[in-house]
């Protein structure tokens, strides 16, 4: 069973749908400080219909230039000799290319040539190092035959009991060659929970209906599967042995229309904590992550940060924006998820992840001096049978500590919760009617439920609830 706050703003006001799902962003806010909105993906193009189709921009095509032959027949010849000296160039650039990355082969994928690591590398979501130095051309390359687009359309219902759609896009990327691709989870949590089809775009154009293998919500990750072999899967790097000042490219679908673009810039901080948050449901999580200038836009999410030698180092998750602000991007440490990722594939499920069995939602400075409370998890619901149950936790309760560590809102009992595995024991300190009291819990597992794993979307693309946004987990 999941875990997760229940703010009482979920989906909208009173537990409707937010009317305007265009407007949904996932935002995140440096804790401790004013509040700053860093935000990506869930990108909705503004240009577009809700019933129009997903469009990716595609550069023009310029008519070629009419040239005025002359009797001489020189600018002809002159040309001509251009053209065999550029078709000479191309061809024994691309064998330099080939010849540059070892253990590799040349694919054509759109017209473009672009390198596959052979079959004979082991293709897991384990780091791996080929240590060779690669130009931004070459990486870029590798990157078109590595990482994709993420689109989901996404029905609901608005306030006018009318059925609506929006699209949400965003970018991942191959981690096997059979077809496992990581993206984050904010790009397709609303195709998760409501049970929508989430399709992926390779650079060849080719478009493929996407099964959500797993998810894991703290880390910000999830693992897809389409039914494709022969893909080119990415090598991941070591980014523990990342550098502040180090080159980094980032390589995805910002704006959900400017496909496979790629950005350059560098490490600019390592180990930030960074508390996400998303708009619509108010929840945040804290993860570490590595900070790079490299330009990333609404879309990137879930796209790949490259070092210099053609791995992956990170995945895109969030930016800081506002007036003013430039540069800031953020992306997780690969190494911090490859564990993650190989028990999605093989799971479904992270195993060992402890689970309170309880249902929370925050109770701040101003609701707790309106009721004559304290600020904490107040706890909305019980599992029957769960650990919280058999520890003796109640409704009403308000969790104020955890072993120690003061604890104010829901979402920080969620990000201490990670530092637990299942059968760990925890001391809960809470506020019951106007006395505290100390509760030992030992933690459960927290195993998805089947109707959590259900991912085929119904007949008419959605849910079976009419579209509306699904209630929030159990903590």
């Amino acid at each position: 069973m999941y875990e997760q706050e229940n703010d009482n703003n979920f989906g909208g006001e009173n537990g409707n749908p937010p009317s305007d799902l265009q407007n949904s962003e996932y935002s995140f806010t440096k804790e401790n400080l004013p509040r700053r909105s860093y935000m990506d993906a869930n990108f909705v193009p503004q240009s577009e219909e809700q019933s129009a189709p997903r469009t990716y921009y595609t550069p023009p095509v310029k008519p070629p230039k009419k040239i005025k032959d002359k009797k001489q027949g020189g600018i002809g010849k002159f040309i001509a000799a251009c053209l065999v000296c550029a078709i000479l160039g191309g061809v024994g650039g691309g064998a330099i290319v080939a010849a540059q990355l070892p253990n590799s082969a040349t694919t054509n994928y759109g017209g473009l040539n672009v390198v596959e690591p052979d079959e004979s590398t082991t293709q897991t979501a384990s780091p791996v190092s080929s240590g060779d130095t690669l130009t931004g051309a070459q990486i870029y390359s590798l990157g078109c035959a590595q990482a994709v687009g993420i689109s989901t359309d996404i029905t609901y219902t608005n306030y006018f009991g009318m059925q609506s759609k929006s699209a949400v896009s965003g970018s991942g990327f191959v981690v096997t060659s059979d077809g496992y691709i990581i993206t984050n989870y904010h790009v397709i949590a609303d195709a998760y929970t409501g049970n929508y089809k989430v399709s992926v775009i390779l650079y060849n154009g080719d478009k493929y209906d996407a099964k959500i293998v797993g998810v894991e919500e703290s880390s910000d990750i999830a693992v897809l599967k389409i039914e494709a072999t022969g893909l080119s899967a990415a090598t991941l790097g070591n980014s523990d042995d990342l550098q502040v000042g180090e080159t980094v490219f980032a390589i995805g679908n910002p704006l959900g229309e400017l496909s496979f673009s790629i950005t350059s810039g560098m490490v600019s901080a390592l180990d930030r904590d960074i508390t996400t948050q998303d708009s619509t449901t108010g929840e945040t999580v804290t993860n570490n992550m590595f900070q790079i200038d490299a330009a990333v836009n609404e879309g990137n999410s879930g796209g790949p940060v490259y070092n210099n030698k053609g791995e992956v180092v990170g995945i895109v998750t969030a930016k800081y924006s506002d007036t003013g602000v430039e540069g800031l991007g953020f992306a997780i440490p690969i190494k911090d998820v490859t564990d993650t990722v190989d028990q999605l594939i093989k799971n479904g499920y992270v195993s060992g992840k402890a689970n309170f069995g309880i249902t929370v939602t925050t109770v701040d400075s101003t609701v707790a001096q309106y009721y004559n409370m304290v600020e904490g998890a107040y706890v909305y619901s019980v599992i029957s049978g769960s650990c919280s149950d058999k520890a003796g936790l109640k409704v009403g309760d308000i969790i104020t500590e955890i072993d120690g560590t003061a604890v104010k809102s829901s979402s920080e009992l969620t990000n201490e919760k990670k530092n637990y595995k299942a059968g760990d024991t925890v001391t809960l300190k809470v506020y019951r009617q106007g006395e505290y009291v100390d509760i030992k819990v030992t933690l459960d597992e927290d195993v998805p439920s089947n109707d959590t794993q259900d991912t085929t979307p119904n007949n008419n693309g959605g849910n079976t609830n009419n579209g509306t946004l699904p209630t929030a987990p159990k903590f």
